[in-house]
């Protein structure tokens, strides 16, 4: 049987060391990784957040901006986000498709679950942008509601540490990494996994989130293929 995986990258992580922006070797990097998981007859989802761009609560922190506006500004972001992977998956002969929760018709398919599952079936990375096209809901929230509906196996989040800590590993030297943990222990407010929503719809729906090191190359593989030395396994 077909491995069917969701991948969720920060925003940030595309930014580089600058925090700000799009770095065009980092998505060269990230696309490469993911052309070894289509390689690998691994079907691909992947949802991408904005904060590189502009992230919805911080635009409207001082009362300007609407918190709902704010957040529509961060589905546009995410958006940009998602052309950028796309156009990386591409220039590497990587075929892929983007969708986005919100119509955006010039620039991309609408999210419709049926043909992203008919698109990954054809082998073809699909890039689901827009968050879940709600406001106040997170890009976290987002790629666990696709990974439901398009029945990942495993949503992975792929960021810039090597899983879940105890606590804050840049503050505190003593934190410890947590190799397996339940999703009710997930929820407590010391672990920092993905926000309360995102958890409580993958434990109703028995998706196992692998938090990862994104920078440690064939990571995303090995988890897809049940290795899980270099990560963290919620379920």
């Amino acid at each position: 049987m077909t491995k069917r995986i969701l991948v969720k990258f920060s925003g940030e992580a595309l930014a580089g060391d600058d925090g700000q922006g799009i770095d065009t070797k980092v998505l060269d990097y990230i696309a490469k990784e993911i052309k070894l998981l289509v390689e690998n007859d691994i079907e691909v989802g992947i949802v991408i957040g904005g904060g590189n761009i502009i992230r919805g609560v911080t635009a409207a922190r001082d009362g300007v901006i609407r918190r709902t506006s704010g957040d529509y500004m961060g589905m546009l972001a995410t958006t940009i986000n998602g052309i950028a992977i796309l156009e990386s998956l591409e220039h590497i002969g990587v075929e892929a498709r983007h969708q986005t929760a919100i119509k955006m018709e010039q620039i991309s398919e609408p999210f419709i679950v049926r043909r992203a599952t008919r698109h990954l079936e054809k082998g073809r990375v699909v890039i689901f942008s827009s968050g879940t096209g709600n406001p106040f809901f997170t890009t976290d929230t987002a790629a666990t509601l696709r990974a439901s509906e398009i029945e990942a196996s495993i949503l992975i989040k792929a960021t810039k540490v090597d899983g879940v800590y105890d606590k804050d590993p840049e503050k505190y030297s003593d934190a410890v990494m947590l190799k397996t943990i339940t999703y009710d222990e997930a929820l407590k407010d010391q672990i920092k996994v993905m926000d309360d929503t995102a958890i409580a719809l993958a434990k109703d729906n028995n998706i196992p989130i692998a938090v990862a090191n994104m920078g440690k190359r064939g990571n995303l593989l090995d988890i897809a293929n049940g290795i899980y030395d270099n990560c963290s396994i919620v379920f």
